[in-house]
């Protein structure tokens, strides 16, 4: 997302009024790692499938309400049981119930700086599960395909950040924060949410070069996404399109709280992900061991540590 937008109403609000705190970047930290987390028994990052589910879901026609709730509250107890998901738990043996039960605890371990009543509703949703696959529109696998560009400016060569993240995960990413942050911002969740997932769509058929490709496109660009916003629409149908255009079009500026919690959500998303490559680029043996407890407590933990001290790891 170009953030280059005519400045709106939040161009001379201070820091302090902005709803936004250090106590949000665990959880949003820990989100943005599905987009790392993977599974033997099913394709893509959990962050990619939760973006084909809610477009599946959408195109089909479900309430946007719904596929928002689904989707933030099955990625919010993912932060902490990864790909133990309801489905999952229920064919290891867990009843219904039981498997809800397990979801709302992971929920609730990650819900410190959520506003009370969308983390009320969230929970509620939470043993639902995503929406059931279904029919996915064209752009979904595209964007799947499509990876970010990593960190580009204009004159200087591309910082290349590998693995890449692709489209559908950062769009899921952004989607998912923005809704969470949206009531500290009197934003609509289900407007944030649908900007956010919707806000890239354009990807599907344009390689992403960055900052720098965009620069060179001059005054094409505009031209350019909105050639490759429509190519990806025409996968919807109308009213569902429709909906995906005034999603996008609330997002020009950051004039309306649900502007301001996407925008929000994408700036943060584009620093957290280049952070996480930084984080774990600068680790060392001793936060792995200590901080992390690598080697953690049990029966046998004196003998793994007297055999990481005698070969020197220790």
């Amino acid at each position: 997302m170009t953030l280059s937008a005519p400045v709106g109403a939040m161009a001379d609000a201070g820091v302090a009024d902005l709803p936004v705190s250090p106590e949000w970047l665990p959880l949003l930290t820990e989100l943005g790692d599905l987009k790392r987390t993977y599974s033997a028994n099913a394709a893509g990052s959990i962050a990619e499938r939760l973006f084909a589910r809610g477009w599946g879901a959408l195109a089909a026609g479900q309430d946007a309400g719904a596929v928002m709730r689904a989707i933030v509250s099955t990625a919010l107890a993912a932060a902490r049981l990864g790909d133990l998901d309801r489905e999952r738990l229920m064919l290891l043996g867990l009843s219904a119930d039981a498997a809800a039960t397990v979801l709302a605890r992971a929920l609730d371990e990650v819900a410190g700086p959520l506003d009370p009543a969308l983390c009320e509703m969230l929970r509620a949703a939470v043993g639902e599960g995503a929406p059931d696959p279904a029919p996915l529109p064209g752009f979904v696998a595209k964007l799947a395909r499509q990876p970010r560009a990593g960190v580009t400016c204009p004159g200087r060569p591309r910082l290349m950040l590998q693995p890449a993240e692709n489209h559908a995960e950062h769009s899921v990413a952004v989607a998912i924060y923005a809704a969470l942050l949206a009531p500290g911002f009197a934003a609509d969740p289900v407007a944030a949410f649908l900007a956010g997932i919707a806000h890239h769509l354009y990807s599907a058929d344009m390689p992403d070069s960055g900052f720098s490709g965009e620069m060179l496109l001059g005054d094409e660009l505009d031209g350019v996404i909105a050639r490759s916003r429509e190519m990806a629409l025409a996968d919807l149908s109308p009213p569902v399109a429709a909906m995906a255009r005034a999603a996008v079009a609330l997002i020009v500026d950051d004039a309306t709280p649900e502007a301001r919690a996407f925008h929000a959500a994408d700036v943060l998303d584009r620093v957290l992900e280049t952070a996480q490559h930084l984080r774990a680029r600068e680790a060392t043996m001793d936060v792995v061991l200590h901080e992390y407890e690598l080697v953690h407590a049990g029966p046998v933990k004196p003998f793994h540590d007297a055999v990481l001290r005698r070969v020197g790891l220790l």
